[in-house]
């Protein structure tokens, strides 16, 4: 299969982007960057792009499996507008050129509590998002809701550092209802979505399948073998 994944740059797009190389199932992997990566791979094609004009690179998106990890903070963006630029505006792009260049099946990492009639700015942007790329049609939807994300992220974000030191002991006061609050690893997001892209390439979905992913979700799909 043919995958292109937006956000390679990121903490869990990086780990997918590896993910995907190393896989027999899949044939190339086109990934649209600002800067070029310091990787260099025969199955992997980097094309460097300016976002706000993805139009001019339609043909890019002729391929099986989109993979989006694309996502900034409000402070990286440098305010909520641009913020909803990155975080609705180029996703929604990237869905609906590659669902007009014909891809099949668009796997999204949005966010627990994404709702587009939350009154948290960003889980609305993300519910937004994710009712968008919906009314476009794909065969096959995948949403995961992760909450926090453990890792080394390339850019330091002092809140999320914090909260990854006490989430082991947060993490188990969290459960039953409360299990998809529980932060989960960059690794085992990266690696479940590489594996449900996978599972793509023999399957055919015979009507729409619009999947919802949580943390035990998540974790199940992570910790399948390929």
């Amino acid at each position: 299969m043919k995958v292109l994944l937006l956000g390679a740059t990121g903490l869990t797009g990086g780990i997918a982007l590896n993910e995907l190389l190393a896989r027999d199932e899949v044939e190339s992997v086109v990934v649209l960057v600002r800067k070029p990566l310091k990787i260099v791979h025969s199955k992997l094609r980097q094309q460097e792009v300016d976002f706000d004009l993805m139009e001019d690179h339609a043909r890019l998106f002729e391929v099986n499996v989109i993979m989006c990890c694309l996502g900034t903070t409000i402070k990286k963006a440098g305010s909520q507008e641009q913020f909803r630029k990155v975080d609705h505006g180029y996703c929604l792009k990237a869905a609906e050129l590659g669902r007009a260049a014909g891809a099949q099946a668009f796997i999204l990492m949005s966010a627990i509590g994404s709702s587009s009639s939350s009154t948290i700015f960003y889980n609305r942007v993300k519910g937004e998002l994710e009712n968008g790329v919906k009314g476009l049609g794909y065969p096959y939807l995948s949403i995961y809701h992760p909450s926090l994300l453990l890792g080394n992220r390339p850019e330091s974000r002092l809140g999320e550092a914090m909260g990854a030191k006490a989430m082991p002991l947060i993490n188990r006061a969290l459960f039953g209802p409360l299990e998809k609050y529980r932060g989960i690893e960059a690794a085992k997001v990266a690696r479940a979505m590489v594996n449900e892209a996978c599972s793509l390439a023999s399957e055919s979905a015979a009507e729409q399948v619009v999947q919802i992913r949580e943390y035990q979700d998540i974790v199940g799909l992570a910790d399948q073998t390929t």
